[in-house]
This record gives C-alpha cells, structure tokens and sequence, in this order.
C-alpha cells in the first residue's frame, strides 16, 4: 500500500512537472512568433491610423520632391476624422498633408452601375467630404451612370457642392465619354491649384487603343482639366516626362494638372514590381486576392517591405511617378482598413 501510493505520488509530481513545462514552452514558442501584425491590435483604430500614417510619409516624401505635387487619396473618407466617426475629431495633419479626396459613387454606382447610391450612404459620405472641403481640399467624384437623366442629375449635385466632376460611363474607365454629354463647366483657364479645377477625367484602361501615341493624341484633344491616368501604357511602358509634358495643355489652350493612378492597398500583379515568385512563396505583407479584381492582392500596408516599394526604393512606384513629372498622385484602395478590421 505505502510502495502504491509512493508510486502514484512520483508519477503524480513527474505528470505535474510534464504539462508545466509543456505549458511554459507553448507559451514561449507563441509568445516568439507572434508578430504585432497578427495579435489584437491594443487601438481599435489600428488599420485606420495606419493608413494614414503611410498616407501621410507619402505626401512627405513626394512634397520634400517636389511642393507642388498633389496628394489624392480615393474613397477610405472616415480617415478624415482621428476615431473614423462622423462626429470625431478631425485628423488635422492628414487633412494638410493631402490636396484632395477623390470619392466613387457618390450619388450614382453603389450598388449597381446606373444605380443611385442610397440616400443615407450618400449622406454619410457627405458628411466627411464637406469636412475636408471646409480645410481646403478639392473633391473628386466619379460616378458611375449611362442614363442621360442619371448623367444630368449627377453633374447638377456636384456643381450645386462645388466638387469637380466626371461621369463614367463604363466601370472599366476605358472610356472617354466625349459624346456622351457635354463636359460639364468645360473652360480655357489654367488651372494652377487643384481646387482650381471644375471637371476631370478618370481613365485607366488603354485596350482599345492600338499604340502609346494614338492613345496620348486622343487625350490631347480634350479640354478637362484633370486627367486621372495609369502612369503605364499597356502595363509595361511608363509614360515618359515628354508625354506627360504634353498632356499639359488642353486642346482649347489652358493648361492643366495630370495625375498618376497608384493602388497602395492592393498589390497587382502586372505591375512592373511583381516578382513572380510571389505566386510560389509570397512575402509575408501579402494577403489574399480580391475576387472581384483578379491579379490584385490585399498588402499588409503598414509593413515595410510594402512600403519601400510604393515610396523608398530607387525604383518605388512613386520614385517613378515623380520621374514622370506628374503632377500628383491618385491614390486607390485607401479604404483597405475595412477589409482587416472585418
């Protein structure tokens, strides 16, 4: 009897020591890979100041380059405010550090094309835009209708808010819709500011146009006085400081501001900094593709390998938009912050 309970007293000790250790060494192993992109994040507003944390460092490095150059962050309006609330307190150094917020289906497009987005929706998006408005930034709208009363109705809202604007026909942004109604507040001035301008152009897509130089004299021969572009020609041609240099100029003669596209919350792989061993052994700043745009991926933003891609590196994409002589940066998927916090 006193040898079995000797026995079991061992065991129960040895069995006790066992899970201990088994417990301190899972602890540690967690606590060693755990990196601070994948706990909890301690604010709930993480993602949010995040992105304008790399908003911000973009606007420095480009303005440090060149003062002039405009900084256009798309659509992600709950930035505008610290806690991204209607009622929260404005994010002061983001608002000055950007010249412009550029907004999609504002009135039309959200659900559907040539639907009109809900009143409420469009409301909530009201109420940020004016607040950036109010501290000095020009807003972009595009919005997505085909309908010539939709098309009317549109250009009037923005007019009414002062906000520069472009109806496009087509999701693809491919193309450029100068029969389908008349430009709206078209004018021969030059446009020296952003908040100067009274329309703009968004066009990516460039498949219908069978060379650089077709393409380059088609939108030449139009009088907005933005153009929003890929900074690419078919992927693979950077546009050079010679072709933007000529874009420059309206074709009624007013000058006017040229800006490059730049997605900083996806990453896309026809992009010149693709390596194609991503598709094998991806970095760990890539997440998962977007379904509804094959070949562009979520990026960890925040991490900076990410980051010297988009600003440090000698060939970082703004490094090459710079080069370009664009006038400002168009900056899309800034609201990549809904996408983690879900």
């Amino acid at each position: 009897m006193r040898y079995m309970i000797h026995r079991g007293f061992i065991f129960s000790v040895l069995m006790g020591v066992f899970f201990l250790t088994c417990s301190q060494t899972t602890q540690e192993f967690e606590e060693e890979v755990m990196t601070p992109t994948e706990e909890q994040p301690l604010s709930a507003t993480f993602y949010k100041d995040e992105m304008r944390a790399f908003v911000i460092e973009i606007s420095r490095y480009a303005k440090e380059r060149n003062p002039e150059f405009n900084i256009i962050p798309q659509n992600g309006v709950e930035l505008v405010t610290l806690d991204g609330s209607e009622d929260g307190e404005l994010a002061i150094d983001y608002l000055n550090a950007i010249d412009g917020h550029g907004q999609e289906s504002l009135w039309y497009g959200d659900p559907r094309d040539n639907s009109a987005t809900g009143n409420s929706r469009t409301r909530y998006l009201l109420n940020y835009l004016e607040k950036s408005k109010a501290e000095g930034n020009a807003i972009l709208v595009t919005d997505y209708c085909r309908t010539n009363n939709k098309i009317n109705t549109s250009i009037s809202n923005a007019q009414e808010r002062g906000f520069v604007h472009f109806v496009a026909t087509e999701r693809e942004l491919d193309v450029i819709p100068t029969h389908a109604y008349p430009l709206p507040n078209e004018n021969t001035n030059n446009i020296g500011l952003l908040s100067d301008a009274q329309n703009h152009l968004f066009f990516l897509n460039y498949a219908a146009f069978s060379s650089k130089s077709a393409w380059l004299a088609a939108l030449q021969a139009t009088t907005y006085d933005v153009l929003i572009l890929d900074a690419f020609f078919a992927t693979e041609q950077q546009l050079t400081a010679e072709d933007i240099v000529a874009l420059k100029t309206k074709a009624n003669g007013g000058t006017r501001k040229v800006i490059a596209y730049m997605s900083i919350g996806e990453a896309e792989d026809y992009r010149y900094y693709w390596d194609n061993n991503w598709d094998f052994e991806p970095p760990v700043w890539l997440a998962d593709e977007n379904p509804n745009w094959p070949g562009n991926f979520k990026v960890k933003y925040w991490e900076q390998d990410w980051q010297n891609t988009i600003i440090y590196n000698p060939d970082s994409y703004l490094n090459l938009i710079l080069s370009s002589q664009f006038d400002g940066v168009y900056l899309d998927i800034v609201d990549a912050f809904e996408y983690f916090e879900d």
